[in-house]
């Protein structure tokens, strides 16, 4: 669901202060709090395979009583995490063996900007 942003209210020393510099209060999108269980559901999905699309994202959805935009965006979060994570593992490997990467090679790479992080739950 969607919620007003804070708003300053109006009050002897002037007008309503928006939420935001330049222009007035504007929807704010409420943070999903997963449950344990539709986490773990979601983890152990994720495991078999990174990307849920179709009617298994649909089914997975109303199974966890989510909506298929929670999914969808959990998976997208869940797979730059996944990469992130693959990218330190990698460069503590590397640095191991005395081998140094380069700083530019993060940058560099493609599938690092596949997905950027998304923060829209419903």
């Amino acid at each position: 669901g969607l919620e007003l942003s804070h708003c300053v209210g109006t009050n002897s020393l002037g007008p309503t202060v928006p939420w935001r510099s330049g222009g007035p209060c504007k929807m704010k999108r409420v943070r999903t709090v997963f449950k344990p269980e539709q986490l773990e559901r979601l983890e152990q999905e994720f495991l078999k395979q990174q990307y849920m699309v179709g009617t298994e994202r649909v089914d997975l959805a109303a199974t966890l009583h989510l909506t298929e935009t929670q999914v969808k965006v959990w998976f997208q979060n869940r797979r730059i995490k996944w990469r992130k994570q693959s990218m330190e593992q990698k460069a503590a490997k590397l640095s191991q063996f005395g081998v140094i990467q380069p700083a530019s090679a993060d940058s560099t790479d493609s599938k690092d900007h596949e997905e950027d992080p998304v923060d829209v739950e419903l």
